[in-house]
């Protein structure tokens, strides 16, 4: 089943580019300590928006060069009454392979200070520009990353164990106790997730650290997104407990337990796949946006979502445009999810006469 799935996405050129899309950005947050330059509170004040690091191959005079880059000093333009960075290019700093830099922890096992690249001594290297506090927008955005494209998948251990059994004990049982069930479901389903979310949110306590808030998001964003799919397996029990199967278990003296959980919940394995596939991009943006509106993860840990914060302001987005950088890494992982899923769908769906090829 594994493999026949990975041959079909990469038939379908869009799910192939989705599929390579979603392994590299997991692959760089991962080993996010070894390829960012800088740790993710690494702060130099004196740095404050300062823009892209140039990257350059020619010398003035024409010549082929390894790559190089100059420092940025920062000055205080009078006529425009504004602070501005100027590069001075009486020194270079040749970029490097495995240059020694932060201490960490490779795989937060084996203690190490080698970076996958970075510039000779003296050098600062900034490839997406630091923020308003002199943070490498580069590095933040790897381990930003972690918190962003984690917490879905975190929230479905919770959401789809609860759905799955929940809605199978209901259309399994039927009557009044599936019509008790499904009421209280569908009250769930009824609050507006977002603004919930908001109001939970904004009353937890000040003091709590950004693992402490991550974790109670996960847990609100699970309590209230296992209504929908509880309601859709229910559904899908429904009609596979009239199979043949079900009813000779039954026959044989079969326990409802074992009829639910070996009998029945395995048929709906596709349909579970799938939605959780579809399912991650709305925990990703569900995040992002508590972290945006400043009730999410809180600075100096960064997220995608409280780093686009910084975007908002109207001269940032026009003189600062490397700061969107995290909107364009969510807008990336959200379609790249949304388009796996639909492919995985496609193959899934016995009913499905055609696919994207």
């Amino acid at each position: 089943m594994k493999s026949e799935i990975l041959q079909r996405i990469f038939k379908d050129k869009f799910a192939r580019i989705a599929f390579i899309m979603l392994a590299f950005l997991y692959f760089v947050i991962i080993f996010a300590d070894f390829i960012s330059p800088y740790s993710a509170n690494y702060s130099d004040r004196n740095m404050s928006y300062a823009p892209p690091s140039k990257i350059y191959t020619i010398t003035t005079d024409g010549k082929f060069s390894r790559p190089y880059t100059y420092n940025y000093v920062r000055e205080f333009e009078p006529n425009l009454m504004q602070t501005i960075y100027k590069q001075d290019r009486t020194h270079k700093y040749y970029l490097k392979l495995f240059p020694k830099g932060e201490k960490y922890k490779f795989m937060g096992i084996i203690p190490t200070h080698r970076h996958l690249f970075g510039v000779s001594d003296g050098g600062d290297l900034h490839l997406l520009g630091t923020d308003i506090n002199g943070r490498d927008v580069f590095s933040r955005l790897l381990f930003g990353g972690r918190i962003s494209m984690t917490i879905g998948f975190l929230s479905l251990l919770i959401v789809f164990p609860i759905g799955l059994i929940y809605g199978g004990i209901s259309g399994y049982a039927g009557g009044v106790v599936d019509m008790l069930m499904m009421r209280f479901a569908e009250a769930i389903m009824a609050i507006p997730n977002f603004y919930l979310l908001i109001i939970l949110a904004a009353i937890l306590p000040s003091g709590m650290t950004s693992v402490q808030r991550f974790c109670l998001i996960v847990i609100i964003l699970a309590l209230i997104g296992w209504a929908g799919f509880a309601r859709v397996v229910r559904g899908m029990v429904l009609s596979i407990k009239k199979e043949e199967y079900v009813l000779a278990a039954k026959t044989i003296g079969a326990s409802n337990a074992r009829i639910i959980f070996k009998h029945i919940l395995p048929q709906t394995t596709s349909y579970v796949i799938v939605a959780m596939t579809l399912a991650v991009p709305s925990y990703i943006l569900a995040e992002s946006g508590l972290s945006f509106l400043g009730l999410g993860i809180q600075q100096p840990d960064p997220s995608w979502g409280n780093m686009l914060k910084e975007a908002q302001e109207f001269t940032n987005i026009l003189y600062r445009p490397w700061l969107l950088t995290p909107g364009l890494l969510i807008f990336i992982a959200v379609l790249s999810f949304n388009l796996l899923g639909d492919s995985i769908r496609d193959f899934l769906d016995p009913k499905s006469n055609s696919g994207r090829l």
